[in-house]
């Protein structure tokens, strides 16, 4: 192999993708396999993860196992983490991708139950599993976690109040879990700028009016999450931790 390559090379790791179905987490986990990892898909929508777990069999010839879990729901995390070391005997790198925005008319209307169920998948969930994930991976000598985050846990519009306050949860998680599992495990925060996935229906006059503050002026496409994503998975980024990489066509 090559410099770049060896550098990158993630053969026979696990790697743990959360929203791995589709989306950034379906881009993420493909990657990873075509890097060498075998890879677990968990998603609420488990007929969804058995297709993408064929996909990348059938692309990279690597190992996919797919898992139907809710993220927000406290007591399925441990199975998530039991099957996963059932399965392959460890876990190199846990990515906390599941994310959930729902559309509001307005702030006043948030019921109790939107807004505990956006801070459940997005910071609840990812504090579980990274505590569940985290203490095994530093028992056995080491490995990574990814917190997937949001250019709107620094920009937080009306539309998004629940979700922004939940990612900026998210980005205080990642510095005290990289203290809390260092030296072994290393925490870092992948913070995603908009991106075209199924799972946001753009309004096309506030997407052109908002990239026009970009530095690249146009949303990002989902594979363009893949070098980045790579980069914090793999011994790449050996002396980060605690960091953010931000991945949002320069937005400000």
């Amino acid at each position: 192999m090559g410099f770049a390559d060896d550098l990158f090379d993630l053969t026979d790791r696990v790697v743990l993708v959360t929203g791995g179905s589709k989306g950034l987490g379906r881009e993420m986990a493909l990657a990873a396999a075509r890097c060498g990892a075998d890879v677990v898909i968990a998603s609420r929508k488990s007929e969804a993860c058995q297709a993408v777990a064929k996909e990348i069999e059938s692309a990279t010839g690597r190992r996919a196992m797919p898992y139907g879990v809710h993220v927000g729901r406290w007591d399925e995390l441990p199975g998530l983490v039991d099957a996963v070391y059932d399965r392959f005997g460890r876990l190199d790198a846990l990515v906390n991708n599941a994310g959930l925005s729902p559309v509001y008319d307005t702030p006043a209307s948030v019921s109790e139950k939107l807004f505990d169920a956006v801070i459940g998948v997005n910071l609840k969930g990812p504090f579980r599993l990274a505590i569940l994930a985290g203490e095994r991976m530093a028992a056995a000598g080491g490995g990574v976690i990814v917190n997937v985050s949001s250019s709107g846990s620094l920009r937080p519009g009306p539309a998004i109040l629940p979700y922004a306050a939940a990612k900026a949860g998210l980005n205080a998680l990642t510095e005290g879990l990289a203290h809390t599992f260092g030296p072994s495990v290393r925490v870092n925060t992948l913070m995603a700028g908009p991106f075209a996935t199924a799972a946001h229906d753009w309004d096309p006059e506030q997407l052109a009016a908002g990239v026009r503050h970009h530095a690249l002026q146009r949303i990002g496409r989902p594979e363009e999450v893949v070098g980045a994503a790579l980069y914090l998975i793999s011994d790449a980024s050996a002396y980060a931790s605690a960091s953010t990489v931000r991945i949002d066509g320069g937005m400000r």
